[in-house]
């Protein structure tokens, strides 16, 4: 059994109280026995040496108290921390990304034991290891520092950092999502994670196997990073309230993250927020269509309880019946079974009511269910009380009210997906779906299929709505220097954008440094009005984060 103590100002801390982890598969095959086993060994009803195998793990729980002292460790080590070189951070976090590599099986088999799909894990894996690639390292650090000289001046553009960053990942996807904690390390930030009771062990072995072995190899102060674990309100309540807190990155439900964002603000601290989403995914009449069908059925990997999958279709009208054909084929071949077959892209829905609420509600405003729309087991047999939902398929004829539909309108955190056909006769049907997109009240990822160059362009100059748009390529891919998360509205509230932490962890200073003493204002304009005009169309780069690529390392 994995045991992990929280983890504060280099030190690991044991307490009385802890959560014990079962396998998700066995959970799902002898639930009861499995969760009573689980409350005996939290209630201290059994000791942790007769907990049996399947009980593969668990994490310490703590207090206020020890909130507080990560959240003190973290402000003392910042100043130091922060004070390191660029070329150190860039070599730390490219460092990261490569220990990740070496040990993404162990992650992987952790993630799996947690109840994430072997395929879903290594995709999330694979969107760390291109956050933390040379290339997107590389980039990030780019950005923190560039300077210039105009005649006897030195210019300089510099991001700092914020300082004391505290993460709240989300239980569905704790370790993946967590990890991008490790950016905010990369600029400059120290760190305090908490890891979510119902899934802690992929947090504590990310952080405490391996973030904790490199900092250490890059002599970082204790204290730079900290792991705690405890109740969520009281936590983020501390966060909020504490005067050494400057970020805080959340993860979790539009509703109760952008009343955190208004708290954050009103106590003067930085608010991160990845919410809900609700992407698009659209197919033109030329596009590749078997390949848009398969991008499409990306909505059901994980019961669709991931944000970032799309979770509606707008299809051409000349070419909706075709692709609709594609997806239902496809759509058999989905099917439930256990997190260890490689084959699944399903997981358990434990919270279904709102899957029937918004499939009565697409019933009775005229939708079609085209398939699914119930309960099953894990052997994919209707079931009652099944953990799985079948993977379902909503016809919605016309854009205009489309949004009507409650599973249109808001994220669906299950397997649904409402196809939507426009009317055929629709004046510049593409400026309408722009025009859907971007009031898409939730912004995350959007992505569109077509070949017709012009109509490219349109879509990508004009859709102004999420933090990333992809065409032509898988609605859940990533892509080396654009960033795996981030989105605006109820994705990311006021502030969102795609989200890199190196940057939104930082903040922009500007410094002008002159070789003896101060000008007046008036030396400064007149510098400006009889050389800079000239000397600007050409000024002299001397200084930037830029980076020299090594030998890419291969995932």
């Amino acid at each position: 059994m994995r045991s992990y103590a929280l983890y504060i100002d280099g030190e690991d801390r044991t307490t009385e109280n802890w959560t014990y982890a079962a396998r998700a598969s066995e959970l799902m095959a002898n639930t009861v026995e499995a969760f009573d086993v689980k409350r005996a060994l939290e209630l201290n009803r059994m000791s942790a040496k007769d907990a049996p195998d399947y009980i593969f793990g668990r994490c310490a729980i703590g207090d206020a108290r020890l909130g507080n002292e990560a959240l003190e460790a973290a402000h003392r080590a910042k100043s130091v921390w922060g004070r390191s070189s660029l070329s150190t951070r860039r070599e730390f976090g490219i460092t990261l990304g490569d220990a990740i590599i070496e040990r993404r099986e162990e992650l992987a088999d952790i993630m799996v034991a947690e109840g994430h799909p072997r395929r879903l894990a290594e995709w999330e894996i694979r969107g760390m290891t291109s956050a933390m690639s040379e290339i997107s390292v590389g980039w990030c650090i780019s950005q923190m520092r560039e300077e210039h000289q105009i005649g006897e001046r030195r210019l300089v553009v510099a991001r700092k950092p914020d300082g004391v960053v505290c993460l709240n990942p989300p239980q569905n996807a704790a370790g993946s999502n967590s990890g991008l904690g490790m950016l905010a390390l990369m600029a400059g930030n120290t760190l305090v994670v908490k890891a979510p009771r119902s899934s802690p062990l992929s947090v504590m072995f990310l952080y405490r196997e391996i973030v904790a072995a490199v900092l250490d190899r890059f002599e970082a102060p204790s204290g730079t990073m900290n792991l705690i674990s405890g109740d969520t309100r009281q936590i983020l309540k501390q966060w909020v309230e504490s005067p050494l807190v400057n970020d805080i990155m959340f993860f979790g439900s539009s509703t109760r993250g952008l009343k955190l964002g208004q708290d954050c603000v009103a106590a003067g601290k930085k608010p991160i927020l990845e919410l809900e989403g609700n992407d698009c995914i659209v197919v033109w009449k030329d596009a590749d269509l078997p390949a848009a069908a398969t991008a499409i059925c990306e909505c059901f990997y994980g019961s669709s309880q991931i944000c970032m999958v799309p979770k509606n279709a707008i299809l051409h009208p000349e070419i909706a019946e075709e692709v609709i054909d594609l997806v239902l084929e496809l759509v058999q071949e989905i099917r439930p079974g256990y997190p260890e077959d490689p084959d699944v892209v399903l997981s358990p829905v434990l919270k279904a009511d709102r899957f029937f609420d918004f499939l009565s509600d697409a019933k009775q405003q005229g939708a079609e269910v085209l398939c699914g729309g119930g309960r099953v087991d894990v052997e994919g047999q209707p079931a009652p009380s099944g953990m799985f939902l079948q993977p379902t398929v909503i016809r919605v004829n016309g854009l205009s009210d489309a949004r009507n539909l409650s599973c249109v309108r808001e994220e669906t955190f299950f397997p649904m997906l409402p196809v939507i056909v426009p009317f055929q006769n629709q004046i510049d049907l593409a400026g309408h779906i722009i025009k859907f997109l971007n009031d898409n009240l939730h912004g995350l990822r959007n992505s569109v299929w077509a070949q017709d160059p012009e109509l490219i362009e349109r879509f990508a100059n004009e859709v102004n709505n999420g933090g990333l748009l992809r065409i032509n390529e898988s609605h859940i891919g990533f892509a080396p220097l654009l960033a795996t998360h981030g989105g605006t509205g109820r994705t990311g509230g006021p502030f969102g954008e795609m989200h890199y932490p190196s940057l939104r962890t930082s903040h922009m200073q500007g410094i002008a440094i002159s070789p003896h003493g101060s000008h007046t204002p008036e030396d400064l304009l007149e510098e400006i009005s009889f050389q800079g005009t000239e000397q600007l169309g050409e000024l002299e780069l001397i200084s930037t984060g830029a980076f020299t690529p090594r030998q890419p390392t291969r995932l």
